[in-house]
């Protein structure tokens, strides 16, 4: 039996000088909300490339949700279990 679920993510960022900031927040098909943040920052020799801090930004903020997610598959699998899980870190 196949089961088509999807997830949606939102993305924003605040540019401030050399600074980059992501929020991200994604929608599991039950409602509920994850949301993650990260930043970046550019070195001053570096070249304005806005793009390059968005695209930094945004992959911190999709890990501090992927582990967000692995914690929350972790803490269902033992209360499922009842038993102790193995840590998931990948």
């Amino acid at each position: 039996m196949q089961t088509l679920v999807g997830w949606h993510v939102d993305m924003e960022f605040l540019e401030e000088g050399d600074k980059t900031r992501a929020a991200a927040m994604l929608r599991l098909a039950d409602g509920t909300e994850v949301r993650g943040h990260g930043h970046a920052s550019r070195h001053p020799s570096d070249p304005a490339q806005l793009r390059v801090g968005e695209e930094i930004a945004g992959a911190r903020a999709l890990m501090d949700i992927a582990q967000t997610l692995l914690t929350k598959a972790h803490d269902e699998i033992e209360e499922t279990t009842g038993r102790p899980a193995h840590p998931i870190n990948r």
